[in-house]
């Protein structure tokens, strides 16, 4: 068969534009691998959370039946605790805390930030007192040998200043000295024998025990 001119030469540019990428295609080397040393890495904050630091201390909450929210959820708890105490937990950092950090005769709110809240959801027994249902500030007078532990009617103040003409209730509690540190200041509770509550406070090698009774 035979092709005209103008097919031809049209033929032949194609062949040759095929060749000629070809020819590129095989000679071109081959792309150099990342070096992924060399990406820059963005550090994050040291809680690893870019949008918000954690409060160097935190917020906690006490419940009395220990675990309270774990057997409510499972329908094997009644429908409101005995108590449950809100509070923050500073941490001690190589510091002495009592006699220094806090001071010997002067109101504490035992923890940082906003006031120490303990919201008893029926009448308790403490100390031979009945205190009533409700909400209260916890703060302590320390010593070195005896806390004197106060609840105080003034709700959502800071606790760094407290107005005493609003104190209700005021127990004295022997201080227990630890063997080791406590670093982070903490709040506990467990029952005893009657499974009445016991509630420690403890921060540093000092330790104190308030026993809260039902009123049955």
């Amino acid at each position: 068969m035979t092709y005209p001119t103008w097919q031809v030469s049209r033929i032949l540019i194609l062949l040759a534009c095929v060749a000629v990428c070809g020819c590129r295609t095989n000679s071109s080397p081959a792309p150099a691998p990342i070096d992924t040393t060399k990406v820059p890495v963005v550090p994050l904050p040291e809680n690893g959370n870019p949008y918000a630091a954690l409060d160097k201390s935190p917020l906690d909450i006490l419940y009395f039946p220990p675990d309270y929210p774990k057997l409510k959820m499972i329908g094997k708890a009644s429908p409101l605790p005995m108590f449950r105490v809100i509070y923050s937990r500073p941490q001690k950092h190589g510091r002495p805390i009592f006699g220094s950090v806090v001071k010997y005769g002067e109101h504490w709110r035992l923890g940082a930030n906003e006031a120490t809240e303990i919201e008893f959801f029926e009448p308790v027994i403490i100390q031979k007192k009945e205190v009533p249902r409700g909400r209260y500030i916890l703060y302590c007078i320390p010593q070195p040998e005896q806390w004197t532990l106060v609840l105080n009617s003034e709700l959502y103040s800071w606790g760094l200043v407290v107005d005493t003409t609003k104190d209700v209730f005021k127990f004295t509690v022997p201080v227990v000295k630890m063997a080791n540190a406590i670093e982070a200041f903490t709040m506990e509770v467990e029952k005893d024998k009657d499974n009445n509550a016991r509630v420690w406070i403890g921060w540093d090698k000092s330790k104190v025990v308030l026993p809260i009774k039902t009123l049955d």
